[in-house]
């Protein structure tokens, strides 16, 4: 009996792995093209830069896209087993980490700026200038990179000099040494799970009261934004669950590894593939005018391969 187990848990894991990279790459590929096809359409439409909700929307394209590439070449690593030195990880983390919190924290903003301009459409042009955005997009890179910098601190406080030069897998968990540090990154996390959380349902709850006193045209355009919110909420609850997932990883890797590869492939799968279609779901259809744009750049592609 034990022999039989050991050898189909032997025969079944290696294509269990290979299905589940190849499920992984095929996703990856469709979002990595649909993404790509929306950043173009974004930079060929002079009144898409120049606004400050597509700028926003420019910019989780392009984080998304990032965070594609880089936790799928680091899922394929750990799937593998394939190891690297820790001081190179410690270089790939750092440029990378950040921009997990660029999408939650960027669609905070756009949930903001259509609060604005739903609730106070006078001040919109101000508010939402092209030297606000810029400023904007600036505090939104800081306020990402928060959290990575305490975990990365705490890291570099605490790890030896000879520990950069081992060998291990990438990975997040990495970087927690002590038990103290993996409640720090928890309190962090849970910070910024609270904050974002109380400005989305601030800003729902006064679209939702703007909505109910408008009428006529000015009532289409609150319940669109009303909408957009909650589509904003959504996704943004899929991105912050992702803050939770290292947590639950960590115990389960006591556990077991092979169980820790499935959870890990799962929450990746939930929580970091999902949520990142959303964003051209969102402005790339639910948007009128960017939908008609993207409509017209492909039709022409497709007119000019024919001719």
């Amino acid at each position: 009996m034990t022999n039989n187990s050991s050898l189909s848990g032997g025969d079944l894991v290696p294509r269990r792995i290979t299905i589940q990279v190849i499920i992984v790459q095929v996703l990856v590929i469709i979002f990595l093209v649909i993404n790509f096809t929306l950043i173009v359409t974004f930079f060929k439409n002079e009144n898409f830069i120049t606004t400050t909700r597509y700028i926003l929307f420019a910019l989780t394209l392009l984080s998304d896209s990032l965070i594609l590439i880089m936790t799928n070449v680091l899922l394929l690593l750990s799937f593998f087993q394939i190891t690297m030195q820790v001081w190179l990880c410690v270089i790939i983390s750092v440029l990378v980490y950040p921009y997990y919190n660029i999408t939650p924290v960027t669609l905070t903003a756009m949930t903001l700026e259509r609060y604005v301009a739903v609730c106070m459409p006078l001040h919109h042009g101000e508010l939402c200038s092209m030297r606000s955005t810029v400023h904007c997009i600036l505090i939104i890179h800081g306020l990402s990179a928060i959290p990575c910098v305490i975990i990365f601190c705490m890291f570099f406080a605490t790890a030896s000099l000879s520990s950069y030069t081992e060998d291990r897998i990438c990975s997040e968990e990495m970087f927690i040494l002590y038990k103290w540090q993996d409640h720090v990154r928890s309190s962090v996390q849970q910070a910024f799970f609270f904050i974002i959380f109380i400005i989305i349902v601030f800003c729902y709850f006064k679209i939702m009261k703007a909505a109910r006193a408008a009428s006529g045209e000015l009532k289409k355009l609150t319940n669109k934004g009303l909408r957009t919110v909650v589509l904003h909420g959504f996704q943004l609850m899929l991105c912050l669950t992702s803050l939770w997932c290292p947590l639950i990883e960590t115990a389960v890797l006591q556990i077991s590894f092979k169980l820790f590869i499935d959870v890990r492939y799962f929450n990746y799968i939930m929580f970091s593939l999902s949520p990142r279609c959303l964003s051209p779901l969102i402005y790339g259809v639910r948007d009128e005018q960017f939908f008609f744009v993207v409509k017209h750049y492909i039709l022409s592609g497709f007119r000019n391969r024919n001719i």
